[in-house]
This record gives C-alpha cells, sequence and structure tokens, in this order.
C-alpha cells in the first residue's frame, strides 16, 4: 500500500508556471506506474499526465501536451508536474494516483491509491 501527499497548487496568472509535486509513502515507490489525474467543479475527473515505474515511458492528455512534463525521482519516492503556459482552463483540483502494476493507463478507476488533491486556480 502507499500513501500519497500531493503539494505546489496555488492562484496564478495566465501564462505563469507550478510545479505539482506527489510525495509517496513506503519502499516500493518504483514498483507503482503514476499519474496526474484533475477535476474541475461541476465535471468528471479527467487524465492529464502519467509515467511509466522507470520513468521512460510518458504519457499525456491532448489538452496539456507541450505544456506539461510529468517526471519522477525514485530515490526520493516523489512524480512531479510541471505545468507551464498555464490557462484558465488548466483551473481544477489535481490529484495524484498509483496503481501497482507496470501497464500505464490513462483511466482513473484503473489506479487504486489517490492523494487528497492540491487546488490549482489559473486567473485570465
Amino acid at each position: 500500500q502507499v500513501q500519497l501527499v500531493e503539494s505546489g497548487g496555488g492562484l496564478v496568472q495566465t501564462g505563469d508556471s507550478l510545479r505539482l509535486s506527489c510525495a509517496a509513502s513506503g519502499r516500493t515507490f518504483s514498483s507503482y506506474t503514476m499519474g496526474w489525474f484533475r477535476q474541475a467543479p461541476g465535471k468528471e475527473r479527467e487524465f492529464v499526465a502519467a509515467i511509466s515505474v522507470s520513468g521512460s515511458s510518458t504519457y499525456y492528455a491532448d489538452s496539456v501536451k507541450g505544456r506539461f512534463t510529468i517526471s519522477r525521482d525514485n530515490t526520493k519516492n516523489t512524480v512531479y508536474l510541471q505545468m507551464n503556459s498555464l490557462k484558465p482552463e488548466d483551473t481544477a483540483v489535481y490529484y495524484c494516483a498509483a496503481r501497482l502494476q507496470t501497464q500505464v493507463v490513462v483511466v482513473a478507476n484503473r489506479y487504486a491509491y489517490w492523494g487528497q488533491g492540491t487546488q490549482v486556480t489559473v486567473s485570465s
């Protein structure tokens, strides 16, 4: 089992950058595929990005491709989401998720472990 704690959210302006972090407990972090999802008010949770256990493969939603970068540091049990060129439509609660399988998936219900979320608000 793994516990996840996100940090780094905040209020920024259009075009600004933020880096979200997700710290994981446990000694087997490197065995987990990691993902970032987000949920805006009144909308369903949606996939943002995912990364393989080694970090060699990454996947992105079309809406963030070229602006967001997911990475991980298995020595620090942490996954990151670097968000550049932020837009108002990026406003949401961002969640970190983990699954104890090597296959990278983009569907939320395939992830067993979730953090509490961190709010990102982008003003226009």
